[in-house]
C-alpha cells in the first residue's frame, strides 16, 4: 500500500481516498509575473512523479495546479513595463508551458486562473463573514479574523502567539491583529482597471490565499485527497488556506498534505527575494544567448533530462543543493543509464512486477515516492544488463524509467547531444559539432587504412580533448558519444 507523509500530522499514512481508486489533488502552481527558477523545477518536478505513480498503481487521478494570475508583483510588472495585466501573465504563463515541456512534465488535468473565480472567493468571503471570521477594516480591506478560527496554526506546528505574518500579509493599523490576513484588497488610485472587481464591500481585488480556497473546492470539492506545494507554503499559505475552507464550511479541507523539500544554495534557499536563484531556461536552453522577449526556447534535450534527473534521485522532501558540481554528477549518473541502454539494446516490455528490480523499485515508490531508492534500482537493473546483456533487463529498466519522466529518448540520439555538463574541456567539447566530429573520425579511419597510426591515433586524443569517446566495433565500424 502507498504511504505517504502527512506534513499535517507529521507521520507517514496510509493513502485512503474518499472516492475508493480516485485521488483529486490539488497543487498551489506559479504566479506568473517572472521566469521560473530551479526551485519551481523542483516542485514541478516533484508532483509531477506523484501523479505519474499514482496513476501507474491504477487510481484515476484528477490533479489541478492553480496558476495566480492576480497579485501585487503582477500589477507592479505590468506598471513598470507599460504592459497590461493580461499580457504579463500570459506571456509568463507561456514561459512556464516551455519550461514544463522541457522537463516532461505532463500538464494538469485542469490549470485554472484565480482570476476566473471572483466569484467564488467573494461567495467564501461572505460566508466567513456571516460566521464571525471576517470583517472589514476602515482602509476598506476585508481581513481574516485568525483568533476566531481555533484551529490555526495545526498545519505549521505553532501556537498563535509564536506565529508572525508571513510574506504577502502586511500589517496595517486597519486589522484588529496583526496575525490577521486580507481577504479581500480594496483598490488604490494607482492601480490600473484591470486588476479591480466590484463586490459588496466596494471596487478591489482578491487576496492570494483566498483564490486557492476558492479554486480547489470548485474544480475538486471537499476534502481534497492531497494538497501540496512548495516549502515556502506551508504558513503562511496553506495554513491560511485551511482557516478560510474549514471557517467557511466545515469538515476538512485536506486529508493528506504534502510539501517538497527546498533546494539550497550554500545554506540559503533558492528564491527571487535572495536573488540567488537560476532560471530554469538559462539552465537547459540549447541557445545560451536566449533573448528574455521570447516566452518559447528550445531546450537542450541532453541538459533538460540531466536537470529533471538532478531532481527526481533526491526524495521530493530532503532539502537538496544547487551547484555545477552537482548537476556534472546528476549528468555523468544519467549518462551511465543511456550507456547501458547503447550497449543493451533494450527489449520492449511490459513491466513485470515480479521482477526483483521492479519490486525493489515498487517498494521505494510506496514508500512515500522515495525516488532516490526507485533510481537506486535502476541501476541495479543497469549493472544486471551490463553483466549479462540481457535486453530483458534493460527493457525493464527503461519502462521503470518511464514513470519517472526518464531514458526515454534514442541512446545513440541522447549521447551524442553537446552537454554544459559533461566530463573534459568543455570548451572544446562546445566547439565541435556532430558533422565536425564524424569528419574528424573519417579522417582516423582514412589514416588507419594508410597505417598511419600516430595521425589515427592524435586525430583520437583531438576527439577526446574535445569530450567525445570513441568505441571502435567489429567490420572498422566506430561509435562515438560525448563524454
Amino acid at each position: 500500500m502507498l504511504h505517504i507523509y502527512n506534513t499535517l500530522s507529521r507521520a507517514k499514512e496510509p493513502l485512503k481516498t474518499v472516492e475508493p481508486g480516485r485521488v483529486r489533488m490539488y497543487v498551489c502552481g506559479m504566479t506568473v509575473y517572472d521566469f521560473c527558477h530551479l526551485g519551481h523545477a523542483r516542485m514541478l518536478v516533484s508532483f509531477d512523479v506523484v501523479q505519474r505513480w499514482l496513476r501507474a498503481s491504477g487510481y484515476k487521478v484528477n490533479y489541478v495546479r492553480n496558476i495566480t494570475d492576480i497579485d501585487d508583483k503582477i500589477i507592479r510588472r505590468a506598471v513598470q513595463s507599460g504592459r497590461r495585466l493580461s499580457e504579463v501573465t500570459s506571456f509568463y504563463i507561456a514561459a512556464m508551458h516551455a519550461d514544463e515541456r522541457a522537463l516532461a512534465v505532463a500538464a494538469p488535468d485542469a490549470e485554472p486562473r484565480a482570476t476566473d473565480h471572483v466569484g467564488e472567493m467573494l461567495g467564501i468571503i461572505k460566508r466567513l463573514e456571516d460566521n464571525g471570521l471576517a470583517y472589514q477594516s476602515d482602509d476598506g480591506d476585508v481581513n481574516y479574523a485568525v483568533r476566531n478560527f481555533p484551529g490555526y496554526g495545526k498545519l505549521s506546528g505553532k501556537s498563535l502567539d509564536d506565529l508572525r505574518a508571513g510574506e504577502r500579509v502586511a500589517v496595517t493599523s486597519g486589522k484588529r491583529d496583526p496575525l490577521d490576513f486580507v481577504l479581500w484588497k480594496s483598490a488604490k488610485a494607482d492601480e490600473p482597471p484591470e486588476s479591480q472587481w466590484e463586490s459588496p464591500y466596494g471596487m478591489g481585488r482578491p487576496g492570494w490565499h483566498i483564490e486557492c480556497s476558492a479554486m480547489s473546492k470548485a474544480l475538486l470539492g471537499l476534502p481534497l485527497d492531497i494538497h501540496g506545494g512548495g516549502p515556502d507554503l506551508k504558513f503562511p499559505h496553506h495554513e491560511n488556506e485551511i482557516a478560510q475552507t474549514e471557517g467557511a464550511f466545515g469538515g476538512t479541507l485536506a486529508s493528506i498534505w504534502m510539501h517538497c523539500g527546498p533546494l539550497m544554495v550554500d545554506a540559503d534557499k533558492m528564491s527571487k527575494s535572495l536573488g540567488n536563484f537560476r532560471r530554469i531556461r538559462d539552465t537547459i536552453a540549447a541557445d545560451a544567448a536566449l533573448s528574455d522577449d521570447q516566452p518559447d526556447y528550445e531546450p537542450n534535450p541532453r541538459e533538460a533530462e540531466m536537470l529533471r534527473f538532478f531532481i527526481v534521485r533526491n526524495h521530493y522532501r530532503s532539502p537538496q543543493n544547487y551547484a555545477p558540481d552537482n548537476l556534472l554528477d546528476a549528468q555523468n549518473a544519467l549518462d551511465r543509464l543511456y550507456q547501458t541502454l547503447h550497449n543493451v539494446p533494450p527489449a520492449q516490455v511490459d513491466i513485470d512486477w515480479g521482477h526483483p528490480g521492479a519490486q525493489a523499485f515498487r517498494a521505494a515508490m510506496d514508500d512515500d515516492f522515495n525516488t532516490s531508492g526507485a533510481i537506486a534500482a535502476l541501476f541495479e537493473l543497469s549493472s544486471e544488463a551490463n553483466r549479462s546483456g540481457s535486453a530483458q533487463a534493460a527493457g525493464l529498466m527503461r519502462a521503470l524509467g518511464g514513470l519517472l519522466g526518464l531514458l526515454q529518448s534514442d541512446p545513440s540520439v541522447y549521447l551524442q547531444s553537446p552537454s554544459r555538463y559533461q566530463r573534459g574541456d568543455g570548451a572544446a567539447a562546445d566547439s565541435l559539432s556532430n558533422e565536425q566530429i564524424e569528419a574528424l573520425i573519417a579522417a582516423r579511419a582514412a589514416a588507419k587504412k594508410e597505417r598511419d597510426f600516430a595521425e589515427a591515433d592524435r586525430l583520437r586524443a583531438q576527439l577526446q580533448h574535445g569530450g567525445v569517446e570513441l568505441e571502435d566495433k567489429a567490420g572498422g565500424v566506430t561509435q562515438w558519444r560525448r563524454a
